[in-house]
């Protein structure tokens, strides 16, 4: 049965397309039988005419892979594009170097290790980028002696 013009009809008014009309298979006499928009507009409210739901690209999979990278996962040489230091900002390289030995010189002046003035002279070198690592921090300190070996 040719419901080709129902179909076209029924798509203007439920403003979608062709292929999104969805038109009921068991009253397809019924449909073939509307000729004006009303009558379409009837079927419509019938609900023997009806707009299809769009088709979505779903986001499961990106879901599933932007959980992997925030584990850590997927960042193997393969993945990576750049310098070595292109995925890691400036701002946070530092972050990662100067709390380590901020924490350290708080240990050290909290148990008594070093003096606060030492902990205020050193808090500034290390503020002042001179320390590369919290070893590097330690080397300094005993090799100034305000660490004994151990």
């Amino acid at each position: 049965m040719d419901v080709s013009y129902q179909r076209r009809v029924a798509a203007s008014i439920l403003k979608c397309g062709v292929n999104r009309v969805w038109i009921n298979p068991e009253h397809l006499e019924e449909v073939a039988d509307a000729i004006t928009r009303e009558d379409i507009k009837e079927l419509i409210e019938r609900n023997l005419i009806q707009k299809k739901q769009k088709k979505g690209v779903s986001r499961g999979r990106a879901r599933h892979i932007s959980a992997q990278k925030k584990k850590g996962r997927r960042k193997g040489p393969g993945s990576r594009k750049g310098r070595k230091y292109a995925e890691i900002s400036k701002k946070e390289r530092w972050m990662n170097t100067i709390r380590p030995i901020r924490a350290t010189l708080k240990e050290l002046r909290d148990g008594g290790k070093i003096t606060r003035h030492e902990y205020r002279r050193y808090y500034r070198r290390a503020k002042g980028g001179i320390y590369k690592s919290k070893a590097h921090l330690l080397l300094h300190l005993k090799a100034d002696g305000h660490l004994k070996e151990e």
